[in-house]
């Protein structure tokens, strides 16, 4: 189920690439794109690309939990950048991984992972990081009549908060509104969900699409507070795909990202997939 509101236009934000894309005729660009589809042939499994997402994976980044069918953001956003890469059809596989699993040090079950992982140069020891595919804030929701409503981060600091464990919404907590009471944890955002609805924190960190989602389609009774701006100490986030440490596919995850980007099909589907609610107003700080 999804609700039809005033679209979010999230700022998508990607760095210039000097790179073929996959596959290119160009007969002036060969020796790179040579290279660059050197670079995409290089899956654990020849001839198929093996994407990963959660388990489950939540709304609106997959919808229905079935990321093969193409419906989401995340869903979409994988099968365009394998498609850019030369993968389509049966040519694509979906498995399920762990989200801290994903981000440890380590052989991979999979070749990119798209699951809301946030860059972060801690991170990025372990793995390596796509160009971002998405940029947006961290967000507040609450249940209708908590104290959260109408807070500002100073504020925040004496209630009880919570998040989803090895995520930056957590690590925002912590390290940003800095709460009196330790933040409760959970394994994931089904957990943090049903603990707002239990009454058993004040307010949850999400990311702004998925806390307008949880607020507009999965908790009666609930609203996003609103969003951390940089202007107010939040701290913005970008989504990449995840790959193995020094993997030879970013190169080529790299290009295809930018070629989507720069054709605006990255755009039309954010605008498809991320209308879930009105931009959430700014919390302040004080």
């Amino acid at each position: 189920m999804r609700t039809t509101t005033r679209r979010i236009l999230p700022a998508v934000a990607v760095g210039a690439l000097v790179l073929a894309a996959c596959g290119s005729d160009d007969a002036d660009s060969a020796s790179d794109a040579d290279d660059t589809g050197d670079a995409c042939s290089n899956t654990i499994e020849d001839g198929v690309l093996t994407l990963a997402t959660g388990e489950p994976a939540f709304e609106p980044w997959v919808i229905g939990d079935a990321p093969e069918s193409g419906e989401g953001f995340e869903a979409a956003v994988g099968l365009a950048v394998a498609a850019e890469m030369g993968y389509e059809g049966d040519a694509v596989t979906w498995v399920r991984a762990g989200f801290s699993e994903a981000i440890q040090p380590g052989a991979k079950n999979f070749d990119m992972n798209i699951q809301q992982f946030s860059i972060t140069a801690e991170r990025d020891e372990n793995i390596d990081f796509s160009l971002p595919y998405y940029s947006g804030n961290q967000a507040l929701v609450a249940l209708d009549g908590s104290a959260a409503t109408g807070a500002s981060i100073a504020d925040l600091k004496g209630l009880q908060l919570g998040a989803q464990t090895g995520t930056t919404s957590l690590q925002f907590i912590t390290d940003v509104i800095e709460p009196e009471s330790e933040p409760l944890v959970y394994d994931d955002n089904s957990a943090v969900k049903a603990a707002l609805e239990a009454n058993q924190i004040d307010a949850a960190v999400f990311d702004l699409p998925t806390a307008l989602f949880v607020s507009a389609v999965e908790i009666e009774g609930s609203s996003v507070i609103g969003q951390f701006s940089r202007e107010t100490g939040g701290q913005g986030d970008e989504l990449g795909f995840v790959l193995e440490n020094d993997s030879p596919l970013k190169p080529c995850v790299d290009a295809a990202i930018t070629a989507l980007t720069d054709s605006g099909e990255l755009g039309e589907i954010t605008d498809q997939w991320l209308e879930v609610g009105d931009v959430a107003p700014i919390i302040p700080a004080e």
